[in-house]
């Protein structure tokens, strides 16, 4: 059974699409505030495969509308604060190691969310909940984020036809391989 072939195959077709820029963009700010997944990498390295010269754009593009959706995250995450305070579902001394930790560490917590596999709404709304400096959220937030997509342009448009013809041949084994590696982290987590 070829299903992952087939989910290659048609995210392939995705990117070819006149509305690939369009869900590109909106993928990017949702998974950036509220969307678990899919990463707008999963759609920006067949874009970039398929057109190489506007790899860059692309990247662009996931950058800006990604550190716009961890705007929206920042300011949903001080909106969950009052709420949370409003109800009681939270007392304000509990919050106060956090802020400490998130006081010192925020600006690399927030880089390293942007960066990394990390889901960044996670960075995102904490950032927002801990009331962290707008400005140097936004700092940080773009060069990391840029930092990701630009590195995934490059590594696409320097080893895009490469990969592609390796994951055509094993994508269906990697796809079961990874089922498989889920399945056994949730059965060992339980």
């Amino acid at each position: 059974m070829a299903i992952f072939s087939q989910i290659y195959l048609r995210i392939l077709i995705w990117a070819e699409s006149r509305y690939a820029i369009y869900y590109l963009s909106v993928v990017s700010f949702l998974e950036s505030s509220v969307l678990p997944y899919p990463p707008p990498d999963v759609i920006l390295a067949p874009m970039a495969l398929k057109r190489p010269n506007k790899a860059y754009y692309f990247a662009f593009i996931c950058t800006v509308f990604s550190v716009l959706g961890g705007l929206v995250g920042y300011f949903l995450g001080e909106v969950l604060l009052q709420f949370l305070l409003g109800f009681k579902l939270i007392k304000p001394e509990s919050i106060a190691y956090i802020k400490t930790f998130f006081d010192t560490y925020g600006i690399w917590v927030v880089g390293i969310a942007a960066f990394s596999p990390i889901p960044y709404k996670l960075a995102t709304i904490t950032a927002g909940t801990m009331s962290m400096a707008l400005l140097p959220f936004i700092i940080i937030s773009l060069i990391a984020r840029a930092a990701r997509y630009y590195l995934v342009a490059s590594l696409v448009k320097a080893y895009g036809q490469q990969c592609d013809q390796w994951l055509q041949k094993y994508i269906d084994r990697l796809g079961y391989v990874l089922v498989v590696i889920i399945a056994l982290g949730i059965w060992y987590a339980n």
